[in-house]
């Protein structure tokens, strides 16, 4: 005989009723990056090609994933405050589009996409307009 355990389903029915009766905007649902980390958007690409392709939702996502461009979205406390890093100061700010690496900086998953949390430091460039430097097989 095994037990059931009533709580869990108790807490998650509450956790349902809590999403329903959110009044926040998408903006103020965002993790708030801490110390030195930026929060950063890749860029999405269009669904459809210069040429006119339509492109997959696979396509899409895809190039989300691989991208090394995005959108500050916030700033953490403390970054670009280390006068012996950034002797210059910021190398970017809220709303730059930026190039970063690959593979740079963790990863979270939201609905319609993902966020990435990178270090102050992995900021490669700041660029004007994101569809300048994406693959050329997508544009």
């Amino acid at each position: 005989m095994t037990k059931t355990n009533v709580i869990p389903n108790k807490v998650f029915a509450l956790e349902q009723k809590n999403k329903k009766n959110d009044k926040r905007t998408e903006h103020q649902k965002l993790p708030k990056p801490s110390g030195w980390r930026l929060l950063v958007m890749p860029f999405k690409l269009k669904e459809k090609s210069k040429g006119g392709v339509i492109l997959t939702d696979k396509i899409v996502e895809e190039s989300q994933w691989s991208t090394n461009v995005g959108l500050v979205m916030d700033m953490g406390d403390l970054c670009y405050k280390d006068q012996e890093k950034f002797p210059t100061g910021p190398w970017c700010k809220k709303k730059d589009w930026v190039l970063f690496g690959r593979y740079a900086g963790a990863r979270i998953k939201i609905d319609g996409g993902e966020l990435r949390l990178l270090n102050d430091d992995e900021i490669m460039a700041v660029i004007e307009d994101p569809e300048d430097v994406m693959s050329p097989l997508t544009q």
